[in-house]
This record gives C-alpha cells, structure tokens and sequence, in this order.
C-alpha cells in the first residue's frame, strides 16, 4: 500500500490524519538517511499542519465567489470541540495525529519505519487494512513480505572471510551503480554482501503481481543498506522496509506491523520459527550460503559457494522456482472475478496448491525420528502431510513410500521385497522447497544384499 498517494488514511474521516501522514511520508521518502530526525520536529511539523488547517478555515467561499471571514474565536472553539470529541486514531510522538492534544499514554502499534513516532490504534489499523484490501483487490495485487538474509542475499562480516574467499575483494561491483551488480563491499559496515542469482528479475515480476515489503531481523541500518542496493530507485519497497527495530516481540516477526490484512499476505522467509504466529502465510525457502561464515552459522562443516567459486543457477534457483510457485498462487487467487474476491483468504490457497504435490503417496517412516518421540508431531512428518501425503506408522500394500536412512530396518528391507519406493528424508525436504515431487530414484537408499 502507498500510504502516500493511494491511501487509506486519505479519508473523509479523517483529514487532519490524511494531510498529517501524507507530509510525513513525503518527508520521509525523500530523506535516503538512516540517521532519524529530532523529536522537537515532530512538534513542529504538527503545528505547521494545525496552522494550514486554520488558515483554511479563516476563509470560505461563497457561492458567488466572495469570500466572507470566520473569526478566530470560531476556528478556536471547533478545535476545541474536536478535541474533546477526538477518538485519537494515532498519534505522532506523544500528540493525537487529528487533534494535536497531548496523550498520556501510548496505545497502539509503532510505525516507526513509516515515520518515527508514528502509532497507529487497533480501530485505526483494521481500517486502514480494510481501505487497503479493497485497493489492493481493485489492482489485483497482493501483499509480499520478503526476508533479507538467506533469502534474497548473504552477507558476512570481513573479517570472517577466509583466505579462500580473498579474491571477492578485488571483484566487488561499485555502489554508484548498483542496479547490475550482484557482489558489494560496505567498507562503512565492514560487510561483504552477495545478491542472490535470479534476484533482480524476480524483484521485478513480482512486484507486478504483489505489493512487496522488506522484513529482516537485521537492525535499520542494514536494513536501508540492502533495500538502497537491491532497489537503487525505490521501485518495490517504498518505505516498507521494516527491521528487528519496529518489531513488537523480541527474536519474533510478525504481521501486526503490517498494514495489510493477513488473508491478503505471503511470507518469504528461510526460518520457520521467526514466525510462530504466521506459518500458515509462510512460504519456506531453501537458504542461500554463499560465504564460508554462513555455512558454518548453520553448522555445515563443508566449503562455502564462495570458496568453490560456484553459484546458484539463475533459471533453476530457489528465486526462479519459487517465482512460479507465486505467480499459481496468484492466478489461484485471482481465477473467477466473478466471486467475492474480499472474501477469499491466500493461505487457503497456498494449502490447497501445496497439498496437491503429494496427494497420491502414503509414507511410512523407518527409524527417522528419535526413540519415543511422537511420530505426528516430527516436523518431517507434519511437511509431509502439508504436502498432501498420508503418514502411517504402519505397513500396508497401499504404502507407496518408506522414508529412511538405513537401508538394513525391517520396514526398508519390505520396501525393497515389495518394490515399493525407499527414500532419504532429503526427498521430502527437497519436494517442499522445489514444490513438485523429485524423481525418487535421485534420492534412493541402497540395500545391502543378503540381510
């Protein structure tokens, strides 16, 4: 949502909120610093606002064109009568963003990556997700939330760079120019930053179908940082580029700082846990390692990408894959115009898509999971059923599959007697991230004759 030019807030219910928000949004675009203003500012700006308010209402025009004055004492007394009618929809710094009255105390969510200082209250939020669903419907877009790290890009510290990956330094691309560059050097950060193959066209088409916002748990520093180079002219993300600093639950990121509602929003992101909240938006992706530093932060003893002098493909990449998975979800959504499209939710689209990948397998799990652990609850089982397949801690003739990684366990060796299909649990794991089932035999566990 553009809360600049196409916004919710530019309502007749709220004018003062419209006229406030838009000057700051306006203020805030144009400022590419990371570095935030005053408090004092805010103050002022208010009373700039009020005082273009006043000015408005010192003159009215007649219908014959003239103009007669209200006297101030008029202006005054409807200022004061609003006030003391005022719900208080947000509030900039410690003052109502309608009345200017000062607040006592803070109620709401922060927007601070809109503006610093801004608060929104529940009311306020739910209508301004409404206003937006019916925009966003009108242009037949969705909302795109987009992790940083492991996702679109890997970043590593300098001087957790190894003598394999010295030579990046001399290759770096140049910051003037960022918009064909995929390998940047942020000396100021002492960070090293490798885009993600792909990552540029997929920006692109998306940003077709999907409002897109930037969610890292990275602070706002970084997060400005990579949002200047992946969108150099501000095409994708606005001002929607929100931190670990605009969170409202510590190591958690959640949809309450979006203003979109949740039936409307995808999430892209590498960590499941980061949001307990929202699983069901949640689109897993297969983690980008490019430098050594972050193999080694996820416990891969094996050398990096960068230290192999090897990539991604660009056209059968985790970007391009899941590109397509976006645009069915899309087409999904958006088939039959002729429904209430507000009443339409996409993760009940994103389910019922995923759960076609599997729907005709019947899995059975052969010493996968710890000893008296809960079958159901393993998260390879509960992928497996999220892809569609029946799970069964039982062999019968209508098991098509029995997952293991030991080819010598009874229920392996029947797999092979009954010529059922016996595969790694990496096949599961590689079905969900590419979203279509893999060839079997590219994940087959050897039996060892005569046991």
């Amino acid at each position: 949502m553009s809360l600049v030019t196409d916004s919710p807030v530019n309502s007749s219910s709220s004018d003062d909120f419209a006229a406030l928000l838009d000057s700051a949004l306006d203020s805030a675009s144009s400022d590419s610093s990371p570095v935030e203003e005053a408090k004092d500012d805010d103050d002022v700006e208010i009373e700039s606002i009020k005082r273009h308010k006043v000015e408005n209402m010192g003159s009215t025009e007649e219908p014959d064109g003239s103009t007669s004055q209200v006297s101030v004492t008029e202006v005054l007394e409807e200022e004061s009568t609003k006030q003391n009618t005022c719900t208080h929809p947000g509030s900039f710094g410690d003052m109502c963003i309608i009345c200017g009255q000062r607040l006592e105390q803070e109620s709401g969510v922060t927007f601070g990556y809109i503006h610093k200082g801004l608060r929104l209250n529940n009311d306020e939020i739910v209508r301004l997700r409404s206003k937006d669903m019916k925009n966003l419907l009108r242009h037949k877009k969705l909302h795109l939330v987009l992790d940083l790290d492991h996702t679109l890009l890997n970043s590593t510290q300098l001087v957790h760079m190894t003598p394999e990956e010295e030579y990046l330094k001399s290759q770096t691309d140049s910051l003037q120019d960022v918009s064909n560059g995929s390998l940047f050097m942020l000396e100021n950060m002492h960070m090293m930053t490798k885009l993600r193959p792909f990552v540029r066209t997929f920006l692109k088409e998306a940003s077709e179908m999907y409002e897109m916002h930037i969610y890292t748990m990275g602070d706002r520093a970084y997060a400005l940082a990579m949002a200047n180079i992946l969108d150099p002219k501000r095409e994708y993300f606005g001002e929607r580029v929100i931190s670990r600093d605009d969170g409202t639950q510590k190591h958690q990121k959640g949809l309450d700082v979006v203003l979109g509602q949740e039936s409307a929003v995808l999430i892209l992101d590498d960590t499941e846990n980061a949001w307990t909240k929202h699983k069901e938006n949640l689109i897993l992706m297969e983690r980008y390692h490019f430098f050594r530093s972050s193999c080694h932060q996820f416990g891969f003893n094996c050398k990096s990408l960068s230290e192999l002098k090897s990539d991604e493909s660009e056209t059968e990449g985790a970007l391009a894959t899941v590109l397509k998975v976006l645009k069915q979800i899309h087409n999904n959504f958006f088939d039959n115009t002729s429904d209430n499209l507000m009443g339409r939710d996409v993760r009940q689209v994103l389910k019922t898509l995923r759960q076609e990948i599997l729907k005709d397998c019947k899995i059975v799990f052969s010493r996968v999971f710890p000893t008296k652990f809960q079958a159901e609850n393993h998260q390879l089982w509960k992928m497996a059923e999220q892809l569609g397949a029946t799970c069964s801690t039982e062999l019968d003739p209508s098991v098509t599959h029995v997952v293991a990684t030991d080819a010598g366990t009874e229920k392996s060796r029947w797999a092979a007697k009954e010529k059922k299909f016996l595969v790694h649990p990496r096949w599961i794991e590689a079905t969900n991230y590419l979203w279509q089932k893999l060839p079997e035999e590219n994940f087959s566990v050897s039996v060892v004759k005569n046991q």
